[in-house]
């Protein structure tokens, strides 16, 4: 009876087993995704070193939002429309160009401090087209019935990533440097390509619409007529916006905890423990019908964790309300994606993954810079707990605004129902009627 109860709660391995199309993506992005770790935590440091502010941080990853919302909104068209494989090998290519321009910097007698903002901008710009490709293609790679399965897995993977990548950074910038650093990501890269190249053309069904200013205005027609799938994006922005306090982990560990390279190593690491955790133990998920009430607890206990690291001084305690933060987030993670990818037709997964990565990796970007300049302005610890009290009331106006979001269930909204035919409206129309029904 307890080894049956256990095993349920497991993460099922299963569509890793059964599907070898899924077994080369998950190990690539895998691969890539421990390099990019290594880097995040890189940059910040370096910027950090350079400059010795948290608001030069923030804006470090302020500067890739616009590129990475270019990227996504624009690459999603261009995902629905081609080869995804072949997507995913060019943008991971162009991906350690980035990194090698990091890595030939850091390497300089004096390193400049611009090329970490056009290395990581341009490195944004390539990975919001890479994203929307990756994700769609596990609608290609896994039958439907196993697709919450394979997004916890990927979301476990990530997590994972988040986990080591950033541990190793501390150790591999104290004991080899930055240049060696970048080096291992661009590796990574090309590694994540020798997984991709195998895989079969992903041409999206029915060969693909052609890409343009149309087919963006089309994904953007189909969410604005579900209401409750968008509920999840801003509840996410919410969350991150609001309660990402990454900007301030090179201040906190090295100031308030009178840490090294190897304390902010942790401080990045600990949300990702917390999320290997949970995405280990999370075979009872794919049993969850309220997948919307799921998100909605899973953010709030994101906000409290939070706020509760903003004020403690101990750094046990705070890397683990950081990695309890992780484990909800996971949660949420892994639900909204499942929302997503169970309410949208396969021939709209590149345009709305291009969204949804655009709220995804953009919300923090914004958390950054917001954390970042209200630390410079009140002090970090203050930053820290504002800002997981302001995702708290972000989430009460969220619910007054769409109060079905606490009892949408899986599948709610019916894969592939789209709003009634009418006239075609442009980028601009189609956003401002989605912002005046959803925007909180």
């Amino acid at each position: 009876m307890v080894w049956s109860a256990m095993a349920r709660l497991v993460a099922d391995l299963g569509p890793l087993r059964r599907h070898r199309h899924f077994r080369l993506l998950w190990s690539g992005q895998l691969s890539s995704a421990m390099g990019s770790q290594l880097t995040v935590v890189a940059v910040s440091l370096q910027a950090y070193r350079l400059t010795h502010s948290t608001f030069v941080v923030g804006l470090v990853s302020l500067v890739q939002l616009l590129p990475l919302v270019a990227g996504s909104i624009g690459g999603g068209p261009v995902v629905d429309a081609t080869d995804r494989r072949r997507v995913l090998v060019v943008t991971q290519f162009l991906m350690a160009l980035c990194s090698a321009g990091l890595a030939v910097n850091a390497a300089l007698p004096h390193p400049a401090l611009w090329p970490v903002f056009a290395s990581t901008a341009a490195s944004a710009l390539f990975q919001g087209t890479n994203n929307p490709a990756r994700r769609a293609a596990i609608t290609a790679v896994v039958p439907p019935a196993e697709i919450t399965g394979a997004v916890a897995l990927q979301t476990m993977l990530v997590q994972w990533a988040f986990v080591v990548g950033p541990s190793l950074a501390g150790l591999l910038i104290a004991g080899a440097g930055l240049p060696v650093v970048y080096a291992i990501d661009v590796a990574s890269f090309l590694v994540a390509i020798a997984f991709t190249l195998p895989l079969p053309p992903l041409v999206p069904e029915g060969g693909g619409r052609r890409a343009g200013v149309e087919s963006i205005a089309e994904g953007l027609r189909f969410l604005r007529g579900q209401r409750l799938l968008a509920a999840t994006f801003w509840i996410d922005l919410d969350a991150m916006i609001f309660g990402m306090p990454r900007a301030v982990f090179p201040a906190i560990g090295i100031g308030l905890y009178h840490g090294g390279a190897g304390t902010v190593g942790l401080l990045f690491a600990a949300p990702g423990i917390g999320g290997l955790a949970g995405s280990l133990l999370s075979g009872w998920m794919e049993r969850i019908d309220n997948q919307g009430r799921g998100v909605v607890i899973s953010v709030c206990l994101w906000g409290a964790a939070i706020a509760a690291f903003g004020l403690v001084p101990v750094a046990w305690a705070g890397v683990l309300l950081l990695a309890l933060a992780g484990a909800a987030d996971l949660v949420s993670a892994v639900f909204r994606a499942s929302i997503l990818q169970t309410t949208t037709p396969e021939r709209l997964q590149g345009r709305l993954s291009g969204i949804y990565f655009a709220v995804v990796a953009g919300g923090p970007r914004l958390g950054d810079a917001e954390t970042g300049a209200v630390a410079a302005l009140a002090g970090p610890q203050v930053s820290v707990w504002s800002g997981g009290l302001a995702c708290l009331a972000g989430v009460g106006l969220l619910l007054w605004r769409v109060p079905q979001l606490w009892g949408v269930r899986r599948g709610a909204e019916g894969r592939g129902v789209e709003p009634p035919p009418g006239e075609a409206l442009g980028i601009a129309e189609a956003t401002a009627e989605l912002s005046e029904t959803d925007l909180p």
